[in-house]
């Protein structure tokens, strides 16, 4: 069964704790040769997500004299933690079907080139971390090539939020590819467990990462300091966009409500941090033409390994009395730093239309607090809902009234304890080297 935090039934896999790991039992002795891991992710948020494990497979093959060789396609925060990246895919994700179009051809191309290189630098396993569409091709082409070597998926695709959904048995994605393709699925979330189980696949539920990243997240008033921002400032954090479509989709919408609380809100100041550096002079533009009283947060990714500590995102968010944002696992982090947050989210209003009225996808949440146990923790716009006037009474109402901001706090908690515990980087890199067998050495 999987339990939660405090030993509540979840599901129909046995979630690890983190108290007591051992050892991998099959990794007593030093491999003769640098084990080859490659790890494919895409998008900033893949990026975290594989930065957080490749810090902790360092940490648990130290510790059973395991030298790892890493390779990678992922981001600058992949790169800082220690991979060696055959193909940089931060800054090539989307969401939505004409939105992809702009990154197929980019998305071969990196593809190409880490499939030239692996030909030759056979990987020992491979680790696949969310990025569907790019990823579900990888299950297709990786089990053929290299038939010994151990797949596993950490973050699968969120079918389990849809899949059993579809109208007329359409299957968009593709489980059934994810269950063949997979030695094992590491599940985040107990219902994406449940959910792979039930087609088949060997799944361990480790928790969400997150719960690690926030172990060293600054509280309210010591980020407040850092920042510099008064006591009695009211200070917004807006996070229009980490994909580039989402800075023409969502970014108007939300500096629009933006500029009408300020005209509420005289004492009000917005702190916006970067998801890329690219976006800087966009979003620049941007804040000029809404004459929003901000700051602008650019990540150091590259000045250190500790991905964490060097958050600039978190600190901005710890110290906010509200967060405006896009969908996406930052709400996660806004609700761990126990932050309101109003959420929103756009597409091309064809995608929208095809979605709704030719595929008729029909989505209980998008918001990850709310997919957590499947409720409405958090606010959701979505589409033509998503407008100022629609953000600003909810950010107002979560500024202004003491209840909702109480009753918030109150789903936040309940939401926590649904994650598991921390130590889940940990447990999800003993399960990923527990796959590989080291070579006999040479007698």
């Amino acid at each position: 069964m999987i339990e939660s935090e405090g030993g509540e039934e979840r599901g129909d896999v046995t979630a690890q704790t983190s108290k007591g790991l051992s050892q991998p039992d099959n990794l007593t002795q030093r491999s003769p040769r640098p084990v080859r891991l490659f790890i494919s992710t895409g998008e900033v948020s893949g990026d975290l997500q594989g930065s957080l494990l490749i810090q902790a497979l360092k940490r648990q093959a130290e510790q059973c004299g395991l030298t790892l060789e890493l390779l990678a396609m992922g981001g600058d925060r992949m790169a800082a933690a220690g991979a060696t990246l055959l193909a940089h895919t931060s800054a090539i994700g989307s969401m939505g079907i004409f939105e992809s179009l702009p990154f197929v051809l980019p998305t071969l191309k990196v593809q190409r080139q880490a499939k030239r290189y692996l030909r030759e630098h056979p990987p020992d396993l491979i680790v696949l971390i969310d990025y569907m569409g790019p990823n579900l091709a990888f299950c297709e082409y990786l089990p053929e090539q290299f038939p010994k070597a151990p797949i596993v998926y950490y973050i699968a695709p969120q079918e389990w939020v849809w899949g059993d959904r579809w109208p007329w048995g359409v299957k968009l994605f593709r489980s059934d590819l994810v269950v063949k393709a997979t030695t094992r699925i590491l599940a985040i979330f107990p219902g994406e467990a449940s959910y792979f189980q039930r087609k088949g696949g060997q799944v361990a539920w480790v928790g969400h990462p997150l719960l690690d990243r926030m172990q060293s997240a600054l509280d309210r008033d010591s980020a407040r300091s850092a920042l510099g921002i008064p006591a009695d400032q009211t200070a917004i954090v807006l996070l229009p966009a980490s994909r580039q479509q989402e800075l023409k989709y969502l970014m108007p919408v939300m500096f629009a409500a933006a500029q009408q609380l300020q005209a509420k809100l005289p004492n009000v100041h917005f702190w916006i941090p970067l998801a890329l550096t690219k976006y800087r002079a966009l979003v620049e533009q941007a804040i000029q033409h809404y004459g929003l009283q901000a700051t602008i947060l650019e990540e150091p990714w590259a000045a250190s390994t500790d991905v964490a500590a060097t958050s600039l995102t978190l600190q901005a968010i710890a110290a906010a009395d509200l967060a405006i944002t896009k969908s996406g696992t930052v709400n996660l982090e806004i609700a761990l730093l126990k932050v309101p947050q109003v959420v929103m989210y756009k597409v091309n209003p064809v995608t929208a239309w095809i979605l709704n009225r030719v595929l008729k996808i029909s989505l209980p949440f998008v918001s990850p607090p709310n997919l957590v146990e499947m409720k409405p923790i958090v606010p959701e716009f979505l589409q033509d809902q998503a407008t100022p006037e629609n953000l600003v009474q909810e950010a107002l109402a979560l500024l202004l009234d003491q209840n909702r901001r109480q009753t918030m706090m109150a789903d936040y908690e309940g939401m926590r304890h649904a994650l598991g515990d921390v130590g889940v980087c940990d447990r999800a890199a003993q399960e990923i080297l527990n796959l590989i067998a080291p070579a006999e050495p040479t007698k």
